[in-house]
């Protein structure tokens, strides 16, 4: 039998296969340390003039990847088990164009997209700053994954992702 489990006074643990799968502690709370959740930002590196149309977010860094699902080579994370995910992304523009038919934000997994749209005719003038993000609870089978996109309609390449971590991220955990 590959599952243990450990139990005293301060708390009770869970083993599966010699590593600890879940802990209880005394006043109740539990934590799942394989329990998958990730977080990747650009670490400071900003993505310029990214071109009219669709255009794959570049992650650099993670602050954390607790189950190594995030793939930084790639941009993508998959989905190592079969269940709902809680997606967030949030991203800082920078030099919006007024003259683009509009700008939408895609969260793309195996299943589904998920959009967030804004027509820059809303401005007077360029925007120097905009940032847009929201989060989906998506459904997602074993082995799907999940990236983030950027499309930009007509208008003019100038538009920049702005790279500070504190504005531009994508991250995300398995919820059940």
């Amino acid at each position: 039998n590959n599952q243990i489990l450990i139990q005293n006074d301060t708390a009770m643990n869970f083993y599966v296969n010699g590593s600890n799968s879940l802990k209880i502690d005394s006043a109740g709370h539990v934590t799942k340390p394989n329990q998958p959740a990730f977080h990747a930002h650009k670490n400071g590196t900003d993505q310029n003039n990214f071109a009219t149309g669709s255009n794959t977010i570049v992650w650099s860094a993670e602050r954390f990847d607790q189950s190594s699902d995030f793939d930084l080579t790639e941009n993508r994370f998959t989905a190592p088990v079969t269940g709902k995910y809680f997606l967030q992304v949030q991203v800082r523009f920078e030099n919006l164009d007024t003259a683009a038919s509009y700008y939408i934000l895609n969260i793309t997994t195996s299943n589904e997209g998920y959009n967030h749209i804004i027509d820059p005719d809303y401005f007077d003038s360029d925007a120097i700053y905009y940032t847009m993000g929201f989060s989906v609870l998506a459904d997602m089978d074993a082995n799907d994954t999940a990236m983030i996109y950027v499309n930009q309609l007509a208008g003019t390449a100038q538009t920049d992702i702005d790279g500070n971590p504190e504005y531009t991220w994508f991250s995300g955990h398995l919820v059940c």
